[in-house]
């Protein structure tokens, strides 16, 4: 698979799902309660719908296993309005809950604003959130459901700006590790480039003899994560390089001959540079032995890409 045959992400109009938002959208989310929680971090368990406060009745409440706090979530598919926020309020006092949740297809900025004013004045054991929930699919595949947080409390807020720096801290570390290692026994061979500095990024670059070509090991996302080893063509001139990339596709056959393997050849033709790429099954997640067959892989390749390669770039640029 290439670049180019990815999908495409599109939004799908919650309406054209949830029709209704007492008979279609609270019975799905009573029942999916648990995605809900997973974007807020909170242990949900659904106690009931329709639940009456008085005269009124209280879309979900609900309940925080973790904390055995009650929750009051008001649902409304359109546009927030004065008399959710009204009601959720209502409804959360009505059964003293600790935690309410307004969700709604659209926030308004004013009633964000309110939401967050409660958040900053209340005790520091009431929790007010707003959410947006929408439908999202690739081609023809099912609408996904994702609850997006536009509102919390400070302190939820400090937790996850923290939990993905961590996350973040973690990850970089994996590729300064692994692409240390590389680089160490590369150093060792001759006629290999120099390496740039390692960054602790998902790719690892090496200094080259011609202008406008790079050789680059790195990690990729794509089919559930992929190795890769590249030639990547970038001299500032989308014409040229074009024509770069178009001038080594037309001795494809013979490069891939002295390879031993089909190469990917990428012209990326909506973007500036193009690359020629060796993959591989990995992920910098990988267990041990598996990082180790990466790494071995990627060591033995990028020494014999440069020598097949840089032959055909010294006719290019001279």
């Amino acid at each position: 698979m290439t670049g180019n045959e990815l999908g495409v992400i599109e939004k799908v109009d919650i309406r054209n799902i949830w029709k209704d938002e007492a008979r279609d959208f609270t019975p799905w989310l009573t029942e999916h309660i648990s995605l809900l929680g997973d974007a807020l971090k909170i242990t949900l368990e659904s106690t009931s719908s329709e639940a009456s406060v008085g005269n009124y009745r209280l879309d979900i409440l609900a309940r925080d296993a973790d904390r055995d706090f009650p929750v009051a979530i008001e649902n409304q598919l359109g546009e927030t309005d004065h008399s959710h926020l009204g009601q959720l309020l209502t409804y959360a006092a009505g059964y003293d809950a600790k935690v309410a949740i307004w969700i709604a297809g659209k926030f308004r900025d004013e009633h964000r604003e309110a939401i967050d004013m409660l958040n900053h004045r209340t005790d520091d054991e009431s929790e007010f959130y707003g959410v947006v929930v929408e439908l999202w699919k690739i081609g023809e595949s099912l609408p996904a459901p994702h609850f997006r947080v536009v509102s919390a409390p400070n302190q939820w807020v400090r937790e996850q700006r923290q939990s993905r720096r961590k996350e973040e801290t973690e990850r970089s570390q994996r590729y300064r590790d692994f692409f240390e290692s590389v680089v160490n026994v590369l150093e060792s061979r001759p006629g290999v480039p120099a390496a740039r500095k390692v960054t602790g990024r998902s790719w690892q670059s090496f200094k080259t003899s011609y202008s406008g070509f790079g050789y680059v090991l790195s990690f990729t996302s794509m089919d559930g994560g992929r190795a890769r080893v590249e030639l990547y063509i970038d001299c500032g001139v989308q014409e040229t390089n074009k024509e770069r990339f178009d001038s080594l596709e037309d001795s494809k056959e013979e490069i891939e001959s002295a390879m031993g393997s089909q190469l990917y050849w990428e012209r990326l033709d909506d973007k500036k540079a193009c690359r020629i790429s060796a993959y591989r099954k990995g992920s910098v997640h990988d267990d041990p032995k598996k990082l180790d067959d990466t790494r071995n892989w990627m060591v033995e390749t990028l020494p014999k890409f440069k020598g097949i390669l840089d032959p055909k770039l010294a006719d290019l640029v001279n």
